[in-house]
């Protein structure tokens, strides 16, 4: 008799991060797992994304189209944004996605919207809110207002923050759904007043809504790991106030999503979404040290306090990730050391006081 226990292996990476290619990547972010086939194949009509055209925006349109053609139920993804960068919409038009450029501000772009019946909430804005809160309460907030409005007999997974829990003892782990918001900073208060209206939608029209609460995807263009990795490269020394973080992969977390528009209801239905493991800032900048043959530096010491989620019902309900965390440091970290290319948006996962 034999047995493998005790024994480990290194399983082959999904890509070979050594040779950067963007399109081995996508493919890999937008192939649609079984699961997501078969609860995708279970809803009526199309799925519209709105705010598709940001970090995770577009793979997560690109995977729902692959997920609905392998269903075969001939519904389209939609995906709505202004498409200020036109190659973002040329990708999503070749990989098979109906593209809608529509500024929501304008009342007679929302109003003419298709009518369809699922939708992936992702507007919203972050970076910069500091200084011009104003803005950020107007999109965040006034603006999914009146989407909720417009789309009241629609189905929704709403994209919402981690951001809304409040910094956590890290010995007490993760805030699970039971924990009531406590929000720090302008930004994070707007998202907490973008699930109030869709909660108020679903309350008062029956609205069915999933609050997708997310902390931190990654892919190997941007993200903590990727932030943190680039730091130790580089041989700066990496802050470790914010000692401890959860990330998730973003095809993972996009899966979720999607298979999330399943479970919505009314009242809304809330699902914190990241990965399983509360992992030390410091023994990341290690292990990175560790792959890039660099001695480890870092500043400041560990608060016991930090921004962190627990998504033990999210497991329960979807599984666990399909890139383990170890995966994702290798990716990263060959990404990186090949010159891969950033999309040059930092995460400032650093941040205690909620400005961004």
């Amino acid at each position: 008799m034999s047995s493998t226990i005790g024994h480990t292996h290194t399983p082959p990476l999904p890509l070979d991060p050594s040779h950067p290619d963007i399109d081995a990547l996508d493919d890999l972010l937008t192939r649609p797992s079984a699961a997501l086939v078969a609860d995708l194949a279970t809803l009526d009509g199309d799925i519209m994304v709105i705010g598709s055209a940001g970090k995770m925006g577009p793979t997560l349109a690109v995977l729902a189209q692959r997920a609905l053609d392998e269903a075969g139920a001939g519904h389209r993804a939609i995906a709505v944004s202004r498409f200020s960068d036109e190659a973002t919409k040329t990708r999503l038009d070749t990989a098979g996605v109906t593209t809608i450029p529509a500024d929501l501000t304008d009342p007679a772009a929302l109003a003419g919207l298709p009518d369809v019946p699922n939708i992936v909430y992702m507007l919203g804005t972050k970076f910069g809110t500091t200084g011009r809160e104003y803005q950020t309460w107007a999109t965040n907030v006034a603006l999914s207002a009146q989407v909720a409005a417009r789309f009241r007999e629609s189905r929704f997974t709403v994209f919402s923050s981690g951001n809304i829990y409040p910094l956590r003892p890290v010995v007490l782990g993760g805030a699970d759904e039971s924990v009531p918001p406590e929000p720090v900073g302008e930004y994070a208060q707007t998202c907490l007043g973008r699930e109030r209206v869709f909660e108020h939608a679903s309350q008062t029209w029956g609205t069915p809504v999933t609050m997708f609460r997310l902390n931190y995807a990654i892919d190997l263009r941007y993200g903590v790991l990727f932030d943190i990795a680039s730091q130790v490269q580089a041989g700066e020394a990496v802050d470790i106030t914010m000692g401890s973080v959860n990330v998730i992969w973003q095809g993972d977390a996009n899966t979720i999503a999607l298979r999330a528009l399943t479970r919505a209801s009314s009242p809304p239905y809330l699902l914190n979404v990241t990965g399983p493991e509360t992992i030390s800032v410091r023994w990341l900048v290690e292990q990175f040290a560790a792959r890039f043959g660099v001695d480890p530096r870092i500043t400041g010491e560990e608060a016991p306090t930090a921004l962190l989620s627990n998504a033990t019902k999210a497991f329960g309900e979807f599984g666990y990730p399909s890139i383990p965390l170890g995966t994702m440091l290798d990716l990263v970290a060959g990404w990186i050391a090949a010159g891969g290319p950033s999309l040059g948006k930092p995460t400032h996962f650093q941040e205690r006081k909620g400005k961004f």
